[in-house]
Order: C-alpha cells, then sequence, then structure tokens
C-alpha cells in the first residue's frame, strides 16, 4: 500500500484523480443534456471513435513495437474496453434519460466502496471495520438518492429506471477499476488505444440495436459539442490520469477518488442547468462523503519497510 509523500508519486497522484474526478462530473451533466441532441448509444460510439482518432498519431508506434503482448492479450483488453468503456457508458447515458444530474453524480460515489468489496470477495483483500462502516454509510448515501427520501420506494419496489441503470454502470465502473492494475505489462499508452478501440468497436452492436429499434438520434449541433466534450474529456483526458493515478497508488485508494465526483457533479448541475440541490441531496452528498471519509482514513496499516505485499493487496 503506497504511502502518502508531500511531492511524491502519490501527491501526483492525488491531482490526476482530481482532473478525472472533475471531467467526469461535467459527464453526469452532458447526460442530462444528450437526450434529444444525441442518442444514448451513438454518443457512446461517437466518443470513443473521437479519442481513438485523436490517440492515434500518438499510439501507431507503442501499438506497433507491443503488438505481441497486444495480440497475446486481445481477450483482457476487449474484456476492459467492451465493460469499462463501452457498457459503463450505454448505462450512463441511458440513465440519463430518467434521472437527474445531481442523482448521476451522487451514484458514483458508490464505486470506491464497491472496489473495497470487489477485492474483498474477488481477491481477499483486508477489509477493516471502519472501511466496512464507509460501505454501509456510502451505500446508504446511494440509497438515498435513489429512493429521493421516499421509503416507500424500497418498500413497493418502486425504483427510478435511470437510477438502477446508473447503479448498474458504477458496479460495472468497480469492476474495471479493480481489474486495471492486472493489466498486461505494456506502456499505458498502447494499452490505452488498444482499449479505446475496443470500446470503439464493441460499441457498434447496441448503437445497431437502438437503430433497428428507430431510436437513434444523430448529432445536432449541441450534440456534436457534447461529443467532442466527451470524447475528449472523460474519455482520454480523465482516462489517462484515472490510469497512472491508479498505477501509483493502487485501486482501493485511487477508487475513492470518485467521491469528488458527487461534489463537482452536484454544483455543475446547480450552476449550469439549474437543478435543485435540496435537504435529500445534501443528505445524500453528506453520507457519501462522510463513507468515503470513514473507508480512507481508517483503512489499514501500511506494512513496514521491505515486507513482500501479499498477492491479494491492492
Amino acid at each position: 500500500m503506497t504511502v502518502w509523500r508531500p511531492g511524491g508519486a502519490a501527491a501526483a497522484a492525488y491531482g490526476l484523480l482530481t482532473v478525472s474526478a472533475l471531467l467526469w462530473a461535467g459527464n453526469a451533466v452532458t447526460s442530462r443534456w444528450a437526450p434529444g441532441h444525441v442518442s444514448p448509444q451513438a454518443i457512446t460510439t461517437l466518443r470513443w471513435l473521437v479519442a481513438s482518432l485523436v490517440l492515434l498519431p500518438l499510439a501507431v508506434a507503442p501499438v506497433r513495437a507491443e503488438w505481441p503482448v497486444i495480440r497475446r492479450n486481445w481477450p483482457f483488453i476487449l474484456l476492459m474496453g467492451g465493460l469499462g468503456y463501452t457498457a459503463f457508458n450505454c448505462l450512463f447515458y441511458a440513465a440519463g434519460n430518467y434521472t437527474g444530474a445531481i442523482n448521476l453524480a451522487l451514484f458514483q460515489g458508490a464505486v470506491p466502496v464497491l472496489v473495497i468489496l470487489i477485492n474483498r470477495l474477488c481477491f481477499g483483500t483486508r477489509v477493516t471495520a471502519g472501511q466496512m462502516l464507509g460501505v454501509v454509510l456510502t451505500l446508504a448515501g446511494a440509497a438515498l438518492a435513489a429512493s429521493h427520501g421516499r421509503m416507500a420506494v424500497f418498500t413497493d419496489l418502486d425504483f427510478n429506471r435511470g437510477d438502477v441503470l446508473v447503479f448498474g454502470a458504477c458496479l460495472i465502473f468497480a469492476g474495471y477499476t479493480v481489474l486495471l492494475p492486472r493489466r498486461p505489462r505494456m506502456s499505458a499508452l498502447a494499452f490505452f488505444a488498444s482499449m479505446a478501440i475496443a470500446a470503439t468497436l464493441t460499441s457498434l452492436p447496441p448503437l445497431a440495436v437502438e437503430w433497428s429499434l428507430g431510436r437513434t438520434v444523430w448529432p445536432s449541433a449541441e450534440g456534436w459539442a457534447m461529443i467532442a466534450y466527451v470524447g475528449l474529456g472523460p474519455s482520454l483526458l480523465a482516462q489517462l490520469c484515472y490510469m497512472r493515478g491508479v498505477a501509483a497508488i493502487g485501486p482501493n485508494r485511487a477508487g475513492l477518488f470518485v467521491n469528488l465526483v458527487p461534489v463537482f457533479g452536484a454544483l455543475l448541475a446547480v450552476l449550469l442547468i439549474g437543478e435543485t440541490f435540496g435537504p435529500t441531496e445534501a443528505a445524500a452528498l453528506a453520507l457519501v462523503l462522510g463513507g468515503i471519509a470513514c473507508a480512507e482514513r481508517l483503512k489499514p496499516a501500511a506494512p513496514p519497510p521491505g515486507t513482500p505485499p501479499p498477492s491479494s493487496r491492492a
């Protein structure tokens, strides 16, 4: 486990992960603007096409040099691009048709605790009582956001469709975060370029289904502006920053920075699209942030210097 040292790699990772959170918060606002300007599957395909085209001139040489590694690991790369990028965005943009930008941002606060839970269940990573408290508080915040403060939602199982979709998206992204440190030994640029191409390719079947159902909305002028933003910001810059952050401090601690998405997202939703931020949303945000604070501050102590890390440590 990485110990924070001012000026060290962890400090740089904190800055990179904060940039990622800010860009992803903007993605939550974009998902609320998108309906009517561009459909969920169209924006998913086009954003990764934009990211791939921008990456192409930079990534040709690294991809060519590491092609044998890419070819041996193509199932893993296809899985990571198809789930972490395509499936996540398909669900996330579809959710924007049914729920607000604040809820889209708040639900992403559940990602860090989902990372902790998946790491525990799949790889046996130790979880302290403080981290479990963080899990409970953060999931309570997500539940409050989903129910909009109405207990009848749980007793009648009357969830907003968008809330269910965005929670599914967050579960997928948590799995992506857990698997990210287990990527093949290759340069980050070659790996990311390969995943961006995989995301573009795996987004085509859902786009074909959307088109066959007559639900495809090709981008308007505003839609193209949104695609340019999500293609260059959340898709390209944010993912590169996130990959570097996870590599520097591990998935459990890097995942905690997703907690900034609710903070930035709520502020952007109020400032840019005039959504209401009332007592229920404030309580949900407080639970999410409080849970993440518990999970971070009460994390396991770092091992003594020279102790070989167990294979299950994140």
